[in-house]
């Protein structure tokens, strides 16, 4: 009789370590598929986006959207550095805002931006806040968006390297949108939507 409860016991010790580690297969596996189709994690890093985005928060980017939907502008999306950045593509992400579409026209003249011959009114930034021409977007020279690309700029113009640089970037190249904040506690939230 004692030999068949030590028996019973180890088999009760062995089910449950076996439902542990199912369990734990089981998670992983759901963690991987929604990290790999329909959110990630990325950090904010540096200064580019402010003030609607602050250097070290943690924001969830949506990466199933645009699977079935195009981006629109005023999306705030992460993308792969292009090729023509300090880091290849494969190693670091950027965070912008959409401003141009495929076909769209847009010019930086006077620090202003217009966008297919208006002047864009850019009301998620602060009215002190400029936009000065770079190396492809140059001052009072207006450029077509090519298709399948988007144009993006910084939301801290003055601090942020980005589509006035190194130009439109590939529709490909878009890791998804970012729609939610999730740290530091004091900035949680969904990120508005912003359009024009």
């Amino acid at each position: 009789m004692q030999k068949d409860l030590k028996y019973q016991g180890g088999f009760a010790i062995g089910s449950f370590i076996l439902e542990f580690v199912q369990s734990i297969v089981l998670a992983l596996s759901v963690f991987v598929l929604l990290y790999l189709f329909v959110a990630q994690p990325n950090q904010v890093k540096g200064s580019s986006m402010e003030p609607n985005f602050h250097d070290g928060e943690y924001l969830l980017t949506d990466k199933l959207s645009y699977q079935l939907g195009k981006p629109q502008r005023g999306d705030v999306i992460v993308f792969k550095a292009p090729p023509s950045e300090p880091c290849a593509a494969d190693e670091c992400e950027y965070i912008k805002r959409i401003i141009g579409l495929p076909g769209d026209k847009v010019m930086v003249k006077d620090q202003k931006v217009y966008l297919n011959g208006a002047e864009l009114n850019q009301f998620f930034l602060p009215k002190d806040f400029v936009t000065d021409q770079g190396s492809y977007a140059r001052e009072g020279v207006e450029v077509t968006v090519p298709s399948d690309s988007y144009l993006v700029f910084g939301d801290n113009r003055s601090h942020s390297r980005d589509g006035r640089e190194f130009g439109p970037i590939k529709r490909d190249s878009i890791v998804g949108k970012a729609f939610f904040v999730y740290f530091p506690i004091s900035s949680i939230g969904l990120v508005p939507t912003v359009r024009y």
